[in-house]
């Protein structure tokens, strides 16, 4: 798996008009000031034997650490990782949470976050397998939208 293009995939992300969604579609979910994108989606993992899924998530968060160590080297290590534990817990309790944060705290059990230097732009890195009849993806997250 070659990370040059996953980091290309973030920068393009950097740089990308949010101020509207779209229907592009590498788009695993956008709206207006955000957009999740699936930089990996595994094949065949819906609805799979749990062993080799577990096998393919365990692998999605060796990628997932590779490119955030790159991004670490390249912005800082500016964030502890990002537990949803929280999030669903307010989810639960009836409060609102606005999108991107939503969805990746009910697809993926953490986050990697970066807020780039001179940037007012979020950048997260997820793994999304919790919906067990859904692929696994690696999720890159741009936000101009605060995590909450």
């Amino acid at each position: 798996m070659d990370s040059a293009k996953y980091l290309d995939a973030i920068d393009s992300l950097c740089a990308r008009d949010l101020t509207a969604a779209d229907s592009e579609p590498d788009a695993y979910r956008s709206g207006p000031g955000y957009r999740i994108e699936s930089l990996v989606v595994s094949h065949g993992m819906r609805d799979g034997d749990a062993a080799p899924r577990m096998a393919a998530v365990e692998d999605f968060y060796a990628l997932r650490s590779r490119i955030a160590q790159q991004l670490d080297d390249r912005w800082g290590r500016q964030q502890p990782l990002w537990g949803m534990g929280t999030l669903k817990l307010r989810l639960d309790r009836g409060e609102d949470i606005p999108e991107p944060w939503l969805t990746t705290s009910i697809v993926t059990d953490d986050l990697d976050l970066w807020q780039p230097p001179g940037s007012p732009r979020w950048i997260a890195l997820g793994v999304g397998h919790r919906d067990g009849t859904d692929e696994i993806h690696v999720l890159a997250v741009a936000s101009d939208i605060d995590p909450v």
